[in-house]
């Protein structure tokens, strides 16, 4: 029977069954995801009946259909669920509609959103359908709009009639969201709020480790803190973001923030901050100051680094290079030299992502497989394994190139350092200083930066360097050069952005003293604070740079293989992308575009155009996902451990020649 509840019992309502889904009705059986509240919804044509899904009984649409509609076990579910699935979003006579309903707070305005999961190809009279059902059986007060839940349903409805099918696209529900969690967590500290760059700049020294910043966008260059806050629109792939991810702080855009802060009096104050993924809004509340303000947990945790090599060790090719190089080299150096050696020979651990269990399914291999083109008999066996592998390589390798380039080891650097005595008397009060936590640290370490870049490159390591470059790199005109320390992409210290990396570099003289820059960025009075922050002595860090051809790019961006928004999904990896320099991206100095990418079914979804009126093309979006497939390889190889599961941050660029990959590290989940 249809119609509205009728003051029914709000506290013990469970699964609501062909009746009117009141909004009061929809929050008392939500679940929630990035700060939005959504309820699961199934259509079952054979029966003409709508359900509601309670959240917290069934947080999975297939649960609910094999336990309520079909009657069967959930192990019968389970041991067939790919079949199942297929029924559910691919079959064209489908018996049951699947979606989720949102309800969205966006500038003062309240609407409800209809999607289909990411990987259903429901075809325009079957979305039709959906959406005529589910208006008939919600909250009439508020308007209801399609939001397409990948690129095919965008390419099928944007020209379809609007008043017939109402629709609203994930990237202008981003632009106007005024809330997104970044980085969920709960602290005390004491805000800081600053309304533009230059005040930032002008107090940036008296900011301490309890402090939360709040900013319209925090910049690159702060110091170890307890939270952020930005004021305005940010990409979670911002160098400043994937920091405070590394050191587990919360983190949220919060528009409006900073005028809330003026009207509650909450600067200086101490307050708890959480940001919280079922909230709407950061949560914000006046408290004492701790009464015993002792050192940050932090302080205690110790970056163990390997025992660096300095002595006797060449510049050579990255090619040569394998990932135990980077106590020679850097980790940055070390990871590229490991990814020509899996393009150039591969490794049977790509597949690891792919071979793991993820229950109900034994593993994921047959949607490699599909994505491959290839079909796998009902039981795999080890011949079958091989040739996914072969054909997973070889689409790796197809897929994704490398610049060539070379690596300067630690040695160099300790050579050049050790040629001036002038140099040697500065890092020893340095070091003096450190000890002491003396007020001139900042002034030590910026006269230090001035004396590397004045002091002249001896000869003999000049003209080695030089060779090297003529060996490698003759007839290169553009060229990038980069830092690879030993002290960065380590998994609990990410050192994002705190070191020097220089592009456009064209003649000898600028190598030269672009090399002497990354040298002196390892000095620098911030890289050196967050060093000491967590035990990292300056005696245990080293530089090694990296001097690549510079590759053109019509597009470049990062990709992490994790979703920052929801870390419990398996399926999709984030990407943000820029048509004019990734450099643009990590700076957070422009608004991307951002993707996710589906790397079991396949399939993408636009997030966020940026300032953008236009989507990227449908080639440009194959790339994507090409690089998405890749991504995962990737991350198998790389893996700490057998699980397979720790995301990597690529930094990446694309043209004519296809996909380049730029760098690798650890991404924090």
């Amino acid at each position: 029977m249809r119609g509205g509840l009728e003051n029914p019992t709000i506290s013990n309502v469970q699964n609501i069954c062909n009746e009117t889904l009141s909004t009061e009705a929809f929050q008392q059986i939500c679940g929630h995801l990035a700060g939005v509240p959504f309820v699961k919804v199934v259509i079952d044509r054979n029966q003409n009946t709508v359900h509601f899904l309670n959240h917290a009984s069934y947080s999975f649409h297939a649960n609910y259909i094999a336990d309520c509609l079909l009657k069967i076990p959930l192990n019968e579910l389970e041991q067939n669920i790919d079949q199942f699935n297929e029924s559910f979003y691919q079959s064209e006579s489908r018996r049951f509609f699947l979606g989720i309903i949102a309800l969205q707070d966006h500038a003062q305005k309240k609407f409800f959103t209809l999607e289909t999961v990411e990987v259903d190809t429901m075809n325009l009279n079957m979305l039709e359908d959906f959406y005529k059902i589910v208006r008939k059986n919600l909250d009439p007060s508020l308007p209801l709009y399609i939001k397409p839940a990948n690129h095919f349903q965008e390419n099928f409805i944007k020209d379809e009639d609007s008043l017939r099918l109402p629709r609203i696209y994930a990237h202008e529900l981003f632009a106007s969201a005024t809330y997104i969690p970044l980085n969920p967590g709960k602290t005390v500290g004491r805000i800081r709020a600053f309304d533009n760059l230059e005040d930032y700049q002008l107090q940036k020294s008296t900011l301490e480790w309890h402090d939360i910043i709040v900013m319209p966008r925090v910049p690159d260059d702060i110091p170890r803190l307890s939270g952020i806050i930005n004021a305005e629109h940010t990409t979670p792939l911002s160098h400043t973001n994937v920091l405070a991810s590394g050191w587990q702080i919360p983190n949220a855009i919060q528009l409006g923030i900073l005028q809330e802060i003026s009207k509650h009096s909450w600067q200086n104050s101490w307050v708890e901050y959480q940001v919280d993924n079922n909230a709407n809004h950061v949560r914000i509340r006046p408290t004492d100051k701790p009464t015993d303000l002792l050192k940050p947990s932090w302080k205690a945790t110790k970056i163990k680094l390997d025992e660096p090599l300095v002595t006797n060790v060449p510049i050579t090719s990255l090619e040569n290079l394998r990932v135990e190089d980077r106590f020679k080299y850097g980790t940055k150096a070390a990871n590229l030299g490991e990814l020509f050696h899996v393009l150039n020979e591969g490794s049977q651990r790509i597949l690891g992502f792919y071979q793991v269990k993820r229950p109900p399914r034994a593993n994921l291999l047959n949607y490699l497989a599909k994505a491959l083109n290839h079909k796998l008999p009902p039981k795999i066996t080890s011949q079958d394994i091989s040739k996914i592998y072969e054909l997973s390589h070889n689409y790796l390798k197809n897929s994704v190139n490398l610049s060539k380039g070379i690596a300067i080891p630690f040695a160099i650097q300790q050579q050049f350092l050790e040629s001036s005595p002038k140099i040697q008397q500065a890092i020893g009060k340095l070091k003096m200083a450190l000890e002491l936590n003396a007020r001139q640290i900042d002034a030590l370490c910026i006269n230090l930066q001035h004396m590397i870049l004045e002091t002249r490159l001896p000869k003999h390591l000049k003209s080695y360097i030089d060779s090297e470059i003529m060996m490698n790199l003759g007839g290169v005109s553009s060229f990038v050069v980069r830092s690879s320390s030993n002290a960065e992409d380590l998994y609990g210290f990410s050192a994002a952005g705190i070191y020097e990396s220089i592009n456009h570099v064209t003649t000898a003289d600028n190598i030269f003293e672009s090399i002497k820059q990354v040298w002196a960025s390892i000095l620098s009075p911030r890289s050196v604070r967050l060093r000491q922050d967590v035990g990292i002595s300056l005696d245990d860090v080293y530089m090694g740079v990296i001097i690549q051809e510079e590759i053109p790019s019509k597009m470049g961006g990062v990709l992490v293989t994790s979703n920052p928004a929801n870390k419990s999904d398996f399926r999709n990896v984030y990407m943000n992308i820029s048509t004019k320099s990734a450099v643009q991206i990590v700076q957070g100095s422009e608004a991307p575009y951002q993707y996710l990418y589906n790397t079991v079914e396949g399939g993408g979804r636009t997030v966020a155009r940026g300032k953008e009126q236009e989507d990227l093309s449908d080639e440009q979006k194959e790339t994507l996902q090409k690089l998405a497939y890749c991504g995962r390889f990737l991350q198998s190889h790389f893996s700490p451990d057998y699980t397979f599961s720790a995301p990597v941050d690529i930094e990446w660029l694309a043209n004519s020649d296809g996909l380049y990959i730029l760098q690798l590290r650890p991404y924090s989940k």
